[in-house]
């Protein structure tokens, strides 16, 4: 799993049908230590109500067909939670 930033939303009229009834995402992956920018933006389906400006959990590969429960589904990234809060430990 990872961490990111949801910096917009992704349009697509007409798409592979699996991704039907989908929100798709641009998510900007982040370091959980400075909060910076790692990597550059990517494409997720969001399958929990994700919006501009949360900072989200996504996974990729398999974990990201198996959360659309469907393993057909041709994804890279989902999003799979809303991170509400993030505490790191002062000493490392």
């Amino acid at each position: 799993m990872k961490i990111g930033r949801v910096i917009g939303n992704i349009w697509a009229t007409r798409k592979e049908e699996h991704l039907e009834g989908y929100k798709l995402l641009l998510v900007q992956p982040v370091n959980v230590i400075d909060n910076s920018r790692d990597r550059v933006p990517i494409v997720a389906v969001d399958t929990i109500g994700a919006g501009a400006g949360d900072r989200v959990i996504f996974v990729g590969g398999s974990s990201a067909r198996n959360a659309t429960r469907d393993n057909m589904t041709p994804v890279d990234a989902t999003i799979v939670g809303i991170v509400d809060d993030l505490e790191l430990d002062p000493s490392i």
